[in-house]
């Protein structure tokens, strides 16, 4: 347990050092007008207050990710509080603050549209296909799992029902003003997943329960070769160390956030409470199973489902009214993503056509064709549309983590906590198209990474004439 509360006290501590220090890197002004004054138009851009934007978007970024990304991830072994801690703190809540900063400077607009902005136009188009594209593909994700996780807690129906009234759900919400539905009920929601995770942190510290320390850097899985701990681990735990898909998000609170000296608490914060739900769900899952390998062999077993994982948790830990409310705020978390989701790729398309949106009827046709998409996907195998989505979604990540280094460049600020963390998720995602049997599937491992490093060196040179020409700019 050592390594793990190690870990946990190293996240908390990140919020209040290293999180004031990227604060004074971006110069946060408390006296500049956030774009929800500037730019009030009663749909999108409304003022909420600071614990409610916090818990918003806590909630539109968590999703299944830091559960069952954590869960699954588990199976390579406690190396994965390493990746969830340090990922966390460097990587993802740096992503995630630095990147709502730009956002709320840039008028909130869609994160294509700052990418353009950064990186160039050619970039910004790109982006907003790729980001539309895995905005549907994350909707899809968030009907299937908590649809699977509702016919079981109510088998009399099925999973094609929960389906449509998920989708239903989705398409009012999406459509509606952000403080009609979104502003109203998530922080009853939040409340669930927050205690959902304090009922499991303490069943866990004071139950008997062994979490496993972080003795080896041995690859618990049952096929170690296929699935490598690197690049491997980092695709599959994305939200809780780094997720692409929180910056097509930061918007919706960008758009809401009063003050800027709020971001710290409401995109740093919010990412870093992430991280400890996802170790915490991490140790859970080896914990209760008895290891790590133990944990692999049950996923195994029962076809790698991360949500019957989840069920047998619950019920198993805090026994059925415990497990229901622990299930409550599992299904929960990815419903609150799949409907921002949706509102996200709306927002990117009308961002991309120049088209308000007071007018409900331009809302309409714009979530038509989004929902129709959704929709078609959901019929798809689950494990391929979620192989995907984590890859595309670790890519996303990368793309805004060098809009970030170009943005720290401009600023004259320390370019290197964007840069390192660009590099190596470059590195990743590159290597992962190479290693995995779902892209190229190299046997010569040594041959994959080093024509990882290749695609990474070719992006770095090209970005290195890039900044070389930002830092001719100055400052903008």
């Amino acid at each position: 347990m050592i390594t793990f509360l190690i870990c946990l006290a190293l996240l908390v501590a990140a919020y209040f050092t290293y999180g004031r220090y990227l604060e004074r890197q971006v110069a946060v002004d408390a006296t500049a007008e956030t774009p929800c004054r500037r730019l009030y138009d009663g749909v999108d851009y409304v003022p909420l207050p600071r614990w409610r934007v916090f818990m918003i978007q806590l909630l539109n970024i968590a999703g299944t990710g830091p559960i069952f990304g954590a869960v699954l991830g588990a199976c390579f072994g406690p190396v994965a509080f390493l990746w969830i801690t340090f990922g966390g703190i460097f990587l993802g809540a740096m992503h995630d603050f630095i990147s709502g900063v730009m956002l709320v400077r840039n008028d909130g607009l869609s994160i294509p549209e700052i990418v353009g902005r950064y990186l160039g136009g050619g970039a910004g188009r790109f982006m907003r296909l790729f980001s539309v594209l895995l905005l549907v593909l994350v909707g899809a994700v968030f009907v299937l799992s908590p649809a699977q996780l509702l016919s079981g807690i109510v088998p009399t129906v099925s999973t094609q029902a929960w389906i449509w009234v998920i989708l239903g759900y989705y398409f009012v919400a999406t459509m509606l003003p952000i403080d009609k539905i979104i502003g109203r009920i998530y922080p009853l929601f939040g409340v669930a997943l927050v205690v959902m995770a304090l009922g499991l942190l303490g069943a866990l510290v004071f139950g008997d329960y062994r979490i496993p320390e972080l003795t080896t850097l041995r690859n618990f899985q049952l096929d170690a070769h296929a699935l490598p701990i690197f690049p491997t681990l980092c695709i599959t735990i994305a939200c809780g160390a780094i997720s692409g898909f929180h910056a097509t998000q930061s918007p919706l609170m960008a758009r809401c956030v009063g003050n800027e000296r709020e971001c710290r608490s409401v995109f740093y914060g919010a990412m870093i409470s992430e991280s400890i739900i996802a170790l915490v769900w991490a140790a859970v899952a080896m914990a209760f199973f008895g290891g790590a390998g133990e944990l692999a062999e049950a996923l195994g077993a029962h076809g790698g489902s991360a949500a019957w994982a989840v069920d047998a948790v619950s019920n198993g830990m805090l026994g059925v009214a415990g497990g229901i409310l622990a299930l409550l705020g599992v299904v929960a978390a990815p419903i609150t993503s799949g409907d921002t989701a949706f509102r996200s790729a709306r927002l990117i398309i009308a961002d991309m056509l120049h088209l308000e949106q007071r007018s409900k009827y331009k809302r309409f046709y714009i979530c038509i064709p989004l929902f129709v998409a959704g929709y078609w996907i959901t019929q798809v195998d689950f494990d391929v549309v979620w192989r995907y989505f984590a890859w595309t979604n670790q890519t996303l990540a990368t793309v805004v983590l060098w809009s970030v280094t170009v943005f720290l460049l401009r600023r004259r600020a320390n370019v290197w906590i964007g840069l390192l963390p660009a590099l190596f998720m470059t590195y990743v995602c590159a290597s992962f198209v190479f290693v995995s049997n779902q892209f190229l599937g190299m046997e010569n491992r040594a041959a994959a990474y080093a024509a990882g490093g290749c695609v990474t060196l070719a992006v770095l040179v090209l970005m290195i004439f890039k900044l070389r020409k930002e830092y001719a700019k100055g400052i903008s």
